[in-house]
């Protein structure tokens, strides 16, 4: 496939492509259908440095930027595998990075970048609040030299894979504060000593081999030292990550999209029907042409809003845009993919099932579509709040 898009990271490119060389669809395939964890993978990507490209060099990481991060992710989803196994700790990075005190980069991103310790997980959802975030409930008191945490969260990836968490919470209630964006905080959370001190993990079982839970604290403590930044600024703090996290996703959905497009044309050009190979036809060329077009578009606005996030200027719209983009790009991709391969793209052994199933989740998470379409409205062409 042709495309000049992202050049310059060759580098970068051939490496990660050659790392997941080593584990081929067949690897892929078979966690899924055990619904496992990609363990070896992830340990690879870790030792070959890829899991620490934004960790500064002087904490031990490359000192790479979201661009190159996202463009880490994006190889893995095109070369067949899944990213959401690991792009917890990309995402999250940043906000220690960026709102961390010294002591705690010290103590923490060494033994990250070392593969001694995860972080790939973040709570912020829970059931009754949704994409409303600034309504959560889960609460922090401070007590002494101690916070006590009580709540629930939902929908929290990889907590049985990562040492550690940032966790969104309340410390100030909400009828008492001046906006309802201040009063929440974010700590570190190390897992294993939650998990036996108030925190309760109940795994839930979803359509994608994506793992993901529901948490419960019972006044769990934890040491006031866990504070990442000036409390009651959390959710300033937490947009870092979920602005990355939004490009990352678009870049892992670009990935996914140029895979379909080269499965679908590699499969079209071979399959013979009334003599010709269907590739020949319009009715299957066009919304091929058409996917490669949006997955196209949605890798520009993707680059954009790395330029932005990687200067540290406001990319909150264009992170937004970027998601939208590729996860509508993908999915269109995923579709004609699916179609044209006919009762094939429904075999296991063809993979576009599983990459199906997995590229579907963007339309939902990390945030819908609806809630970006409400986000460009109100904060882009300054219409009324829709909600």
């Amino acid at each position: 496939m042709k495309t000049s898009i992202g050049q310059g990271f060759d580098e970068i490119r051939d490496a990660v492509r050659a790392l997941c060389a080593e584990f081929p669809s067949e690897y892929h395939r078979r966690i899924d259908e055990e619904r496992g964890y990609p363990e070896e993978f992830v340990d690879a990507l870790t030792k070959a440095g890829w899991m620490a490209a934004l960790i500064p060099e002087e904490y031990g990481g490359s000192g790479l930027g979201l661009t190159e991060a996202s463009v880490i992710m994006e190889e893995i989803n095109r070369s067949g595998g899944n990213s959401g196994a690991c792009h917890g700790q990309m995402y999250n990075m940043n906000t220690l990075i960026r709102h961390g005190s010294e002591e705690q980069r010290r103590r923490y991103l060494p033994k990250i970048a070392a593969g001694e310790l995860r972080l790939q997980s973040m709570g912020v959802t829970e059931p009754t609040t949704g994409t409303d975030t600034t309504r959560i409930k889960t609460r922090a008191e401070k007590r002494g030299d101690r916070y006590v945490i009580s709540g629930q969260k939902v929908w929290i990836s990889r907590v049985q894979h990562s040492d550690l968490m940032i966790l969104l919470a309340r410390t100030t209630p909400l009828d008492q504060v001046r906006k309802k964006s201040e009063g929440m905080s974010i700590f570190i959370v190390d897992i294993k000593e939650a998990m036996a001190k108030g925190m309760t993990v109940r795994p839930i079982r979803n359509m994608v081999n994506h793992e993901t839970n529901e948490l419960f604290f019972d006044n769990l403590e934890i040491p006031a030292e866990n504070l990442i930044g000036e409390e009651g600024q959390g959710f300033k703090y937490i947009l870092t990550g979920l602005n990355a996290e939004r490009v990352l996703i678009a870049a892992e959905c670009i990935g996914d999209g140029y895979w379909f497009i080269d499965k679908v044309c590699d499969y079209t050009r071979d399959r013979q029907v009334f003599g010709r190979p269907i590739a020949q036809n319009q009715g299957v060329q066009f919304p091929i042409a058409e996917s490669f077009i949006e997955v196209e578009a949605a890798n520009l606005m993707r680059f954009e809003a790395c330029r932005l996030y990687d200067a540290g200027e406001p990319c909150g719209a264009q992170a937004n845009m970027a998601k939208y983009l590729a996860a509508k790009a993908s999915w269109e991709a995923a579709n004609a993919c699916l179609q044209f391969h006919g009762g094939f793209g429904f075999a296991s052994e063809y993979d576009v099932e599983r990459k199906f199933r997995e590229t579907r989740l963007y339309q939902v998470a990390p945030v819908s579509t609806n809630l970006i379409l409400a986000y460009v409205a109100e904060h882009v062409l300054d219409l009324p709040k829709s909600y």
